[in-house]
């Protein structure tokens, strides 16, 4: 008789133990820290995710599995293979960004936000987001959304006595709570068509399973994707996300807009293009059709913002982070008419870290005009090359870059990727959708850029860079001029056995 007990890979399993352990120290050393010192909190949160991360470099060379089936090493529940270090690198290190952009938003928040609890939130999330990309069985896949969700609706309105902050946080929780059942229904069916919950044996029994049992499993792949369309704020399922971004703290917004996105797209990879093969005529159309309609309304609603409203540009950037998830969207469609599945999600993998890197640096940069501009208008950005010329030089870099226009050479190598995944895979028609919805970004992304260098209105404001928020934009804007040098880099590292 084989024993039931297992060793664990304590190694596989460090990058989100270590997240989720530094979040308990931090929540019971919030009890014994003086008011006085409750900064050292976000920065022993700020080294617990540095080592988080670096904690991924001894993983690079192998593959790694726990918590496996007994007398089946090769099913896992935890793997640890490329894909899942390309996502841990892009959640571990984006959330290692938005700390530090956190920690000058604590001080300048004042006792509003409380340092214990949102650090402990801010890392529990962050450990549920590191731990979904490593998912291999259902149960453990929903789990990971959940830790990575739930104390992400506490964090958006965790801000005291903010009224927005609070109707951010319904809205924010309504979604996904409606996301999460639709998605656990879809589970229950998949799982009772087929009797398993590992995602490869979900692969191997659903291409046989019984016919009075065919429908019951055709509805489980229905509800399941319409569950994770949620999680990636694809329209119609979008609507959570201008409200949410004016209404959380800006770190968090910026955590939501990379972080949030790099757990819905992981867990819409996983159960796609591992658990699902076999259902491509059911998921690749519809795949195709949301990135069509997400790009084109995220665009069009980022073109609509009007200079002078006030949380303009926080509201741009939401809109065109729905714009950008329907870009993100084209690859994964593509891998499902494709006869090399692993390269189009490659390309999807290419332009997530892309955009994270970018769109954290133009949130650093938002947060930092936001110090002296409370309602973070556009408007506002006008003239900040005269006041601020490196910071302006960066923030119009980092939008060049998600226009995919030169000097941003990584934006456009990025948008290159996600063409030829979609002509490659026969899928002409959402190639060209692409480029006309290119076009229309290129008006608000370029609008917003030639604003920074224009005159500025009276005396310019002058924006205090505290050293937190210097090293975020600092770090954004070395890997994006870095990767703008060299973007085959990408290319090879998101697409060298994937799965």
């Amino acid at each position: 008789m084989s024993s039931l007990v297992q060793s664990v890979d304590w190694l596989a399993i460090a990058p989100p133990t270590i997240a989720a352990v530094v979040g308990l120290v931090v929540l019971v050393a919030d009890l014994f820290v003086g008011e006085s010192r409750k900064p050292l909190l976000g920065w022993v949160s700020v080294a617990g995710l540095a080592a988080a991360t670096l904690m991924l470099l001894p993983l690079l060379d192998a593959d790694r599995g726990t918590f496996c089936l007994v007398g089946d090493t090769g099913v896992c529940s935890y793997t640890a293979d490329r894909f899942t270090l390309v996502i841990q690198f892009l959640v571990l290190g984006g959330a290692l960004l938005a700390a530090l952009l956190s920690v000058t938003a604590l001080k300048d928040e004042g006792k509003r936000l409380p340092e214990g609890e949102y650090w402990f939130l801010f890392l529990s999330s962050a450990a549920g987001a590191a731990l979904l990309p490593a998912s291999r069985d259902l149960a453990t896949l929903v789990v990971a959304l959940e830790v990575a969700s739930l104390p992400a609706f506490a964090l958006v309105g965790l801000r005291h006595g903010d009224r927005k902050s609070s109707e951010a946080a319904l809205k924010f929780f309504l979604s996904s709570v409606t996301a999460t059942a639709v998605s656990l229904l879809g589970i229950s069916f998949v799982y009772a068509a087929t009797g398993t919950l590992h995602l490869t044996l979900v692969a191997e029994r659903i291409q046989t399973v019984d016919g009075q049992l065919h429908t019951l499993a055709q509805t489980g792949v229905v509800l399941t994707l319409v569950g994770f369309a949620f999680k990636t704020a694809a329209v119609p399922f979008h609507f959570w996300v201008p409200d949410t971004y004016v209404g959380a703290p800006l770190p968090i917004a910026a955590y939501l807009s990379v972080i949030g996105k790099a757990v819905g797209f992981s867990g819409l990879i996983l159960v796609t293009v591992v658990a699902l093969p076999s259902y491509a005529d059911v998921w690749g159309p519809a795949l195709a059709a949301l990135a069509a309609l997400t790009m084109t309304v995220g665009n069009v609603g980022a073109l609509r913002q009007r200079a002078t409203r006030a949380y303009s540009a926080v509201r741009l950037l939401a809109w065109s982070s729905v714009g950008q998830a329907g870009y993100l969207l084209v690859p994964i469609a593509a891998a499902a008419y494709s006869d090399d599945a692993e390269k189009s999600i490659g390309s999807t993998l290419a332009y997530a870290l892309m955009y994270g890197v970018v769109n954290l640096g133009a949130f650093a940069v938002a947060a930092l005009v936001g110090r002296a501009h409370r309602l973070n208008r556009v408007a506002d950005y006008r003239g900040l090359y005269a006041s601020s010329p490196l910071t302006a030089l960066l923030l119009g870099f980092f939008l060049l870059c998600l226009a995919g226009l030169p000097p941003g050479i990584i934006g456009l190598f990025a948008k290159v990727t996600v063409f030829a995944a979609a002509v490659d895979a026969g899928l002409g028609w959402l190639a060209v959708v692409m480029a006309v919805n290119v076009v229309i970004a290129l008006v608000y992304y370029l609008q917003w850029t030639a604003l920074l260098f224009r005159a500025p209105e009276g005396e310019p404001a002058r924006h205090r860079l505290p050293a937190p928020l210097t090293a975020a934009i600092a770090l954004t804007g070395v890997a994006g001029i870095a990767l703008s040098g060299a973007p085959q880099l990408v290319l090879r590292f998101t697409d060298t056995g994937l799965f």
